[in-house]
Parts: structure tokens; C-alpha cells; sequence
């Protein structure tokens, strides 16, 4: 005897937005709970106003690996050898914040934004890229070239491509 059709039908209506809803949650939370692990970040300048910006990185426990820097030189040199992703340097005239955009764009941007939230009212931040990705190129375009790159090794001309970072770049 088979399945009447209206407890089919009640079946796919109630089935369908439970699938759709266990889809939507798996790619939501992991991105909900995305947040810094052991970034490392570097901290230089004075030993006062450095101590202290040391306490409000480490206030978020687990998210900073915070390294301490003599000046401002030696937190570039470390930026450039990728011991740390970015820096902030205490100043008299506020915080410098140093940045690898080249290396991650995101914690660039994080690192501008916890500086500039965390800096008193009215207080200039300057930021300045250490590292920054060559010129022409964007962080989101040298992504999309990655990712599409190898579909189009062995055509001899460049290929059309849907996706805008390889579009006229001529990469394979």
C-alpha cells in the first residue's frame, strides 16, 4: 500500500526548509565564529605607552602573540621577515601602526581598526604599509587568479575568463 499523497506533500514542505536551514547553518558557523588565534603582532616605543599597548592586546586572551620591539626599525624588519604580521609603534604624537597588507589584507585592516578604536579622542593614527602588495595588483585579484589560474594552463593565447582577477592578466 503506497503513501497517500497529501502526507507526501506535508512530508517535502516540512523536509525541504529543515535541509535548507542545515545548509544556511553550516556555512554560517564557522564564519560566526571566526576571530584571531595567536596573531602575532608586534609592539614598540617607549616602555610606558608600549607596556600599554601591550596590556590591550593581551586583554583578548589566545587572540595576539604579542612580541615587543626596542623602535620602530626593528618592528619593520620583523614585518618584512614575517615574524609578525603588523606592529604598532608608541609614539609622542600617538600610535603608528605598521602593516603587511601583502601578507593579509584582513589582519592589516583589523589591526588599523583595534588601533584607531582603542587611540584617545582626537588622536592621530598613522599607519603606514611595510609590506605592500606590488603595484597594479589587488589583495582580492591575486586571490581570484589563484583560484583560477589552473583551469587555464596549456592554452596557448589568453582565455576568456569569468573571473575578474584573471581577466587581461595574461596569468597561467
Amino acid at each position: 500500500m503506497s503513501t497517500p499523497p497529501d502526507r507526501r506533500a506535508v512530508a517535502v514542505v516540512l523536509l525541504i526548509p529543515l535541509v535548507v536551514t542545515l545548509a544556511l547553518w553550516a556555512f554560517a558557523w564557522p564564519a560566526a565564529r571566526t576571530a584571531p588565534r595567536d596573531l602575532p603582532v608586534g609592539v614598540a616605543g617607549a616602555a610606558p605607552a608600549a607596556g600599554q599597548l601591550q596590556q590591550q592586546f593581551e586583554q583578548r586572551e589566545g587572540a595576539f602573540e604579542v612580541h615587543r620591539f626596542d623602535d620602530e626599525a626593528a618592528a619593520r624588519e620583523a614585518i618584512e621577515d614575517r615574524v609578525v604580521y603588523g606592529a604598532v609603534v608608541a609614539g609622542p604624537e600617538g600610535p603608528h601602526v605598521l602593516t603587511a597588507s601583502a601578507a593579509s589584507p584582513v589582519v592589516a585592516q583589523l589591526l588599523r581598526e583595534a588601533v584607531t578604536a582603542a587611540a584617545p579622542e582626537g588622536a592621530r593614527v598613522q599607519v603606514t604599509d611595510v609590506v605592500a602588495p606590488p603595484p597594479g595588483t589587488r589583495a582580492a585579484a591575486r586571490s581570484a587568479r589563484a583560484c583560477c589560474r589552473w583551469p587555464w594552463r596549456g592554452w596557448e593565447r589568453e582565455p576568456p575568463s569569468p573571473c575578474w582577477g584573471c581577466a587581461g592578466r595574461g596569468q597561467r
